[in-house]
């Protein structure tokens, strides 16, 4: 279903005129999906649905994502939740379909909370959306007995009450109460200060990186020519085509250029690499570190 050229106000009034599904005409509709990959079974579920998806995707207006945006996300979630949905298990598609829904809002939420990415595992995730809540609640039942709660006992329950290890609440905590910066920012009000980026530390090989890996790429390359030419004119053909070409040939096709059975390529291709490491071998004990 093409949601892009409605907003969210046109998607609500559609989706409030679709029909409701009995559960009868539910299981009909996901069995002709499922069996036959009937499509207009397939529409008529999820547009019965829609106002499920929609309403569920109100509930995260508050994170700050455009609402048709989310009410997209929750139609990707219906959709897989009405491809993967089994009807043979006796459970209603709806009850299916909103833990779909929701873990499709959920993830986009989370990847665009931030330019920095704020996490994906299951614990971070439990607490991007329920962190707050609990703080807030364990806040109130402090106060209600009189106790007042410094920041680490504070961590420690919420990661107590959502079951997630302290570290990952201490991460959230940072991530949620921070914003986003440009790196091109000035460090100073000066407008010719230095911008934060050329504070960043250089991820590139240094010099004397560059300079051993060229000079240990140059030998290797040197055995390997060493290795190759020990081999004799059939035997370096097969290798070069096989395994130096941008789009290596297949055992089939050198079997018939050279008359030789597929079988028979491999075998000499075989042969071939046991001659260039006992040649590499010989040349230096170094080559084991290299071929590892």
């Amino acid at each position: 279903m093409a949601l892009d050229a409605f907003n969210d106000h046109t998607m609500s009034r559609r989706a409030m005129k679709a029909e409701l599904l009995d559960a009868e005409t539910e299981l009909r509709l996901a069995y002709a999906w499922r069996d036959q990959r009937d499509e207009q079974a397939l529409h008529r579920l999820i547009t019965a649905y829609m106002r499920l998806a929609i309403s569920m995707a109100s509930k995260f207006r508050r994170y700050g994502a455009p609402m048709n945006d989310l009410i997209q996300e929750a139609s990707l979630g219906l959709m897989k939740a009405a491809d993967k949905f089994d009807p043979d298990r006796g459970v209603r598609f709806s009850t299916y379909a909103v833990w779909w829904i929701k873990a499709s809002i959920q993830d986009y939420v989370m990847r665009n909370w931030s330019m920095v990415r704020t996490g994906s595992t299951s614990s971070q995730k439990a607490l991007f959306f329920n962190m707050r809540r609990v703080q807030a609640r364990l806040e109130r039942e402090a106060r209600a007995r009189g106790e007042e709660l410094d920041g680490h006992q504070l961590r420690e329950m919420i990661a107590h009450d959502i079951g997630v290890p302290l570290a990952d609440v201490e991460m959230m905590e940072g991530r949620l109460s921070g914003s986003d910066f440009s790196l091109n920012a000035t460090q100073s009000s000066d407008d010719d200060g230095r911008e934060w980026i050329d504070a960043l530390e250089d991820d590139g090989l240094q010099a004397e990186q560059t300079v051993e890996t060229s000079h240990d790429a140059a030998r290797l390359r040197d055995w390997l020519v060493t290795a190759m030419q020990g081999l004799n004119a059939r035997e370096r053909f097969i290798v070069a085509e096989r395994k130096l070409k941008e789009n290596p040939r297949t055992l089939e096709s050198l079997g018939e250029e050279l008359g030789l059975s597929k079988e028979r390529v491999r075998q000499l291709e075989a042969a071939a690499f046991a001659k260039m490491r006992r040649s590499l071998e010989t040349q230096s004990k170094e080559v084991h570190h290299f071929l590892l």
